[in-house]
């Protein structure tokens, strides 16, 4: 959520946040709520300040006999006492009409963030791997012959409908594998701590990352009201929402392996084919929370930590900052890592980390104290994937492939697979 302070002091610049996202200016609207509100608040107190005295000036006209003065002055008391529930109820009513705006609009990028209107405008700031040379055509993952076995796209489908799938044999095997390798790297090698959190959760989470009320049709809820998480996000940002938080505890390094939710929305009739875009998948999430001097640096950390999964795993990859037109709601800069997917002869994206500033941090009043005595400030929030599960799969799987249907499984897997390193054409863990 954004600073109002900040927008009474530079409307112009946050109209011109908004345009770089493509969005119309909102200033005006958003200080003539807060000009009402402000008035509202001034004339309550002042009607406050009329009672007081008037109440005061009662008891002396009571003791004087002054009857007419004596019953003046109650009525005075009356009014005002009613003017003043009057006014403290239109300015509650201003300051929620001026929350609910806020919470819709999007963060603002940095300045360094490129200009563009869709995904084609964002740009490449980093690559790694060569993609393999062929000697035949590399097929997609769900048409190799050794993964086929375990991708039961029709009973999943007797199960749930589209978007699902039911992983068995060898391709849960390597999955689990893949999660367990991404747990272990970032906290042995990155220093992050584990955490296992709840996929249910209250509207307040959902709200304070974000998610609501904007995008309330991109999640699943339960009849009792509970939201299924579209991502570990929510819960691990969240366990610092309503805190103040000593210094000494920042930055926050956290990550969890969790089973993720999305409706997809919007996305009828895309990437249907396989597991890349389905409503219940696997995530390695990440979530940082730092000092405001300490997140743009947090942001490199933290792609870092996600390239180097991909680098274990042999599997080349490039790293692009998203442009204006394709950042999320919540980021201020967003790093995408996309991996090379040679069935699709395409990089796809398998981890995006974001730096959200303090736009998370409002929503859920999560601060720090800077030092001893000082008054708190909000911390700084960042997340990203680390990386997405089924995602990395497919890269292994279409990456690892050979021309007789098996498939070479990544060195570094080897060991959570009780030293078998490849699949067989019939689907066999060997």
């Amino acid at each position: 959520m954004h600073d109002i302070r900040a927008i009474r002091e530079a409307p112009e610049a946050f109209d011109a946040g908004l345009k770089r996202l493509g969005a119309e200016p909102r200033s005006a609207e958003i200080l003539a709520i807060d000009e009402s509100r402000r008035a509202k608040i001034a004339a309550s107190e002042s009607a406050l300040a009329e009672r007081n005295a008037a109440s005061k000036q009662v008891g002396a006209a009571k003791a004087k006999g002054d009857e007419a003065e004596f019953q003046r002055l109650r009525g005075l008391v009356t009014e005002k006492k009613a003017e003043i529930s009057r006014l403290e109820e239109e300015a509650k009513a201003e300051d929620a009409r001026l929350n609910d705006l806020l919470m819709t609009l999007p963060n603002l990028p940095f300045d360094d963030v490129p200009d563009g209107e869709s995904e084609e405008d964002n740009v490449e700031i980093h690559r790694w791997g060569t993609p393999r040379a062929f000697s035949f055509k590399p097929l997609e993952h769900f048409e190799i012959p050794g993964a086929k076995p375990g991708f039961d796209f029709e009973a999943a489908g007797r199960l749930s409908g589209s978007r699902f799938v039911v992983l068995k044999g060898a391709m849960i095997r390597i999955h689990r594998a893949l999660a367990q390798f991404m747990i272990d790297l970032h906290v042995e090698e990155h220093g992050l701590v584990e955490h296992w959190t709840p996929v249910l959760v209250r509207d307040d989470a959902m709200l304070g990352t974000g998610q609501l009320p904007k995008f309330a049709e991109d999640s699943y809820r339960t009849t009792n009201g509970w939201w299924l998480i579209p991502t570990s996000e929510v819960t691990m940002t969240n366990l610092v929402a309503g805190q103040i938080l000593d210094a000494s505890q920042l930055p926050m390094r956290m990550t969890a392996h969790t089973q993720c939710f999305r409706s997809e929305a919007g996305s009828a009739g895309k990437d249907v084919s396989g597991i890349l875009r389905q409503h219940q998948f696997e995530k390695v999430e990440m979530v940082s929370v730092t000092k405001p001097d300490e997140s743009r640096a947090e942001q490199e950390r933290m792609t870092s930590c996600a390239q180097n999964v991909l680098e274990k795993l042999e599997l080349p990859y490039r790293t692009i900052v998203l442009c204006t037109g394709d950042m999320g709601f919540g980021a201020r800069r967003t790093h995408d890592i996309e991996v090379w997917l040679p069935g699709q002869d395409t990089y796809r994206e398998i981890s995006s980390v974001s730096v959200c500033g303090d736009f998370q941090a409002r929503r859920m009043n999560a601060r720090f104290r800077p030092e001893e005595g000082a008054k708190p400030e909000f911390v700084h929030t960042l997340n990203g994937s680390g990386v997405a599960v089924g995602r990395c799969l497919i890269a292994v799987l279409e990456n690892g492939q050979q021309e007789d249907g098996s498939i070479s499984l990544p060195e570094a897997l080897h060991p959570y697979l009780r030293g078998k390193t490849r699949v067989t054409p019939e689907g066999e863990l060997v």
